[in-house]
């Protein structure tokens, strides 16, 4: 969501640099810490403060401040629809395509940013990692949209993202369509690297937004 359809500023890593420094670490724990959630954008918060600090506690801690942190964002207006996704929804809805929007966030969280931009009734399927199993780079996200949005195959999946986690996760899932945006914070060289970093089949499309989707859904 954040950095694909929906723009934030930032407030993600912003929201982890609260949630980390409340742990009160060394300054260079600090900045590793922070190299690391910039390398895993995508992937589920809880599992990246796990890593980042280790103890089970600390990880809820910080991801209780992470949350509460954007939230706050949420609540202040700071999120708005990334140009072009609006129409895209309204644009599958019209063509009979199925739109699942997936995030690393909890889905309180998720449900909130959902709740702010109105758009309960624009998607068909939310899901956070809570929800699927394991978060990016896993498939278990987009398989999940597929089987409960009732998808025919993988081939007729399509998975759109703005982090090599989203990429890495469609070409696990076997997506018939893999997609990276550059929306977010990623270059078009760190998306496009997942494929050879990975070895895994297929190769992304790297677009500026989902304002350019639609010729690739033949709409």
């Amino acid at each position: 969501m954040a950095g694909t359809t929906v723009r934030d500023d930032n407030t993600v890593m912003e929201a982890f640099a609260a949630a980390i420094a409340s742990r009160n670490l060394p300054a260079a724990d600090f900045n590793s810490g922070m190299k690391y959630a910039r390398e895993t954008m995508g992937q589920s918060k809880i599992e990246v403060f796990r890593h980042i600090l280790g103890s089970e506690a600390s990880a809820k801690a910080a991801n209780e401040a992470f949350e509460e942190h954007y939230a706050g964002a949420v609540a202040a207006g700071d999120i708005s629809p990334m140009p072009g996704a609006v129409g895209l929804f309204a644009a599958c809805r019209a063509a009979g395509i199925k739109v699942c929007l997936s995030t690393g966030f909890a889905p309180v969280t998720r449900d909130a940013i959902v709740a702010a931009l109105g758009w309960e009734t624009l998607v068909d399927l939310f899901l956070s990692p809570a929800d699927a199993g394991r978060g990016r780079p896993w498939p278990d996200m987009p398989l999940t949209a597929l089987l409960r949005l009732r998808g025919e195959s993988v081939n007729s999946l399509a998975v759109v993202g703005d982090t090599p986690s989203d990429i890495e996760a469609g070409l696990r899932a076997g997506a018939g369509l893999v997609v990276g945006v550059l929306s977010g914070d990623c270059t078009f060289d760190e998306l496009n690297a997942v494929k050879a970093a990975t070895g895994l089949p297929g190769a992304p499309l790297i677009l500026d937004s989902v304002a350019d989707l639609l010729p690739h859904l033949g709409l």
